[in-house]
């Protein structure tokens, strides 16, 4: 099973999830716990790294729902990282597209927490 998770805080309510392999019905309790620790240490801005992620199920996008619901009601946000097109295809068909908001890179979904402007293309 190839699958490893790593938080990073940013500032005080701000932190990175980043997943590397399979997220999928046997990893996603793990990621789930990491995300619920972050957010019960105050953490209210989260982006969820998935860049090198090679595979997510629907138990990952019950996690990600979850935790969007529950920083939603505090006021926070969760937004995701991925280029992988057929990872964020899965989020388009389900709708999901609409729900989180999904940067390319992680460099863009960080300034994106800290409130700077996007780059006018």
């Amino acid at each position: 099973m190839n699958f490893s998770i790593e938080t990073e805080q940013l500032g005080e309510d701000s932190y990175v999830i980043s997943l590397t392999g399979e997220v999928d019905l046997y990893t996603a309790p793990e990621f789930k716990q990491q995300l619920l620790d972050v957010i019960g240490k105050g953490g209210s801005h989260v982006v969820v790294d998935l860049t090198g992620t090679t595979f997510i199920d629907s138990t990952t996008l019950g996690v990600l729902v979850g935790g969007v619901k529950r920083l939603r009601t505090n006021g926070g946000q969760l937004s995701l990282v991925c280029s992988d097109r057929n990872i964020t295809k899965i989020f388009e068909i389900t709708g999901l597209d609409r729900v989180f908001t999904i940067h390319p890179t992680r460099a863009e979904a960080v300034e994106a927490l800290n409130g700077s402007p996007a780059p006018q293309a």
